[in-house]
Formats: C-alpha cells, sequence, structure tokens
C-alpha cells in the first residue's frame, strides 16, 4: 500500500512524481528525459481514443491516468531544469480558458455554438504575434490526414473556401484524373497526396471525422476478412488458394453477415 492516504488528491500525484524523479526514487523515472518520453506519449493519447471509441469507462479512466502521469512528468523535469512547474501550465490553460470564454467570464452574449468557434478563432488571432503565419499553430508532427484537416480549417476560417460541396467534388474528380494520368512514380505520389488532401476536404465539408471514418473502415475490413479465414477454416479450405471470384463470393457473404 503507497505511504499516502490522500490518494485521489493531485497533490499526492505530485509528490509522488517528484519522489519518482527525487535522488532515492526510480532508476526508470530518473533516466528519463522530455525528449525520451514522446513515443509513448503518443502510445497513450491513442490508447485514450481507443477507450472512447469502445465507450468503455474503467479503461478511458486508467488510459487519461495514464496520460496525467506524461504530464506531471514533463512538467516535474521542467521544474527540475528552472523552465516551468506544473503551477504554471494550470495558470496558463486557467487564462487561456478565461480570455477565449468572454461569454461565460465576460458581458459578452452570443446566439450558439456555431458563435462561440467563430469568436474563438478570433481571440486566437488576436494572440498570434505580428508576422506569424495561420499555419504555424498546426504541429508538423500531426498524422498527415490529422495535419491536413487542420490546415484546411485555419483556412476557411478567413474565408479560404470551396463555396460549396459542388466545387470540392468537381476539385476531386480533377485530382484523381491527374492521379491516373501521372507518369513516373515522382508525379504519381504526388497526385496521390493531391487526391488524399481533397478527400480530406470533402471529409470537412460533411462533418465527418477522417480519422474515426478510417478506422471504422479498417475495423470493417478487418472483421470481414477474419470471417473468411473462420469460413475457410470451417469448411477445410486454404484461402490463399482460392481463385479471386471465390474470395469475393466468401466476402460478399461477409458483408451480409456482418452488417
Amino acid at each position: 500500500m503507497p505511504p499516502y492516504k490522500k490518494l485521489g488528491s493531485f497533490a499526492t500525484l505530485r509528490r509522488i512524481v517528484a519522489r519518482l524523479r527525487g535522488p532515492r526514487g526510480c532508476p526508470w523515472d530518473r533516466k528519463q528525459t522530455p525528449g525520451s518520453l514522446r513515443t509513448s506519449f503518443l502510445e497513450e493519447a491513442y490508447e485514450v481514443l481507443e477507450a472512447i471509441e469502445k465507450n468503455d469507462p474503467d479503461a478511458l479512466r486508467d488510459e487519461l491516468g495514464d496520460m496525467m502521469l506524461h504530464v506531471m512528468l514533463q512538467s516535474q523535469m521542467a521544474a527540475e531544469s528552472g523552465r516551468f512547474t506544473i503551477d504554471d501550465v494550470i495558470e496558463g490553460i486557467n487564462r487561456k480558458l478565461v480570455r477565449r470564454h468572454p461569454h461565460v467570464f465576460g458581458g459578452n452574449r452570443v446566439s450558439g455554438a456555431e458563435e462561440v468557434a467563430a469568436n474563438w478563432e478570433v481571440l486566437k488571432r488576436e494572440e498570434r504575434p505580428e508576422g506569424k503565419s495561420l499555419m504555424d499553430s498546426v504541429p508538423e508532427h500531426l498524422p498527415a490526414l490529422a495535419r491536413a484537416n487542420s490546415l484546411q480549417r485555419r483556412a476557411a476560417n478567413i474565408g479560404f473556401d470551396w463555396p460549396d460541396m459542388s466545387g470540392i467534388m468537381e476539385k476531386l474528380s480533377e485530382e484523381v484524373t491527374e492521379l491516373e494520368k501521372a507518369g513516373n512514380q515522382q508525379e504519381k505520389a504526388r497526385e496521390f497526396g493531391d487526391v488524399l488532401f481533397t478527400l480530406v476536404n470533402v471529409a470537412r465539408r460533411m462533418n465527418i471525422d477522417l480519422e474515426v471514418s478510417l478506422r471504422e473502415a479498417n475495423k470493417r475490413f478487418s472483421e470481414r476478412f477474419r470471417y473468411m479465414e473462420a469460413q475457410c477454416r470451417k469448411r477445410k479450405l486454404e484461402l490463399e488458394k482460392l481463385t479471386l471470384e471465390d474470395m469475393d463470393a466468401f466476402w460478399n457473404e461477409a458483408k451480409r453477415k456482418l452488417r
């Protein structure tokens, strides 16, 4: 049992992390640097997403705890080097939340969520240093599809956007045609990127979460393929030796069964 009574206290978490990083703490925790934790931080973020998608509150509670540990470790390391503390982190987000919600903490009035989102972007632009690009606020290390979506949203927020869906669909058709006509591998890769970028635009305008949509498509494909494998085992067939027509028949059966 840990030597702490108030295990539900934020102050207790702070003391535990400080002790882990201390002279007589954990060798693994003491060895970590801000850079060494990057990969595991990203993995924890994906585990949070998975818990949300599975609608598993117990898993979500645990994964949020793991994410909080990363925040605490990064803050503790920053405090050790004199850069900032967890108090500075909390103060910063508190200031930002109050500043960007004048309709809650000030006298502003809004008609609904859409106006709130529009005001949020205006406030962000006011905070941006002069000469800094609107694109600078989009992290370069975001997954490519997520970054494309963020880049497009920021451009759309200042009016640089297609007036309606028909224009985007025409652009998609144009990009597919250019992909079909591409000659060398470099051109094909470039045009394929343009097709994907336009598809991100389609998803954004249709209010589709492209990451969730693709993950669901991956899930459907995996489940249907597993069904094919199971049916082959049941019928004592080898999937890899079937004709493409037979595979298609199994695939269509899986689509009917797993709707």
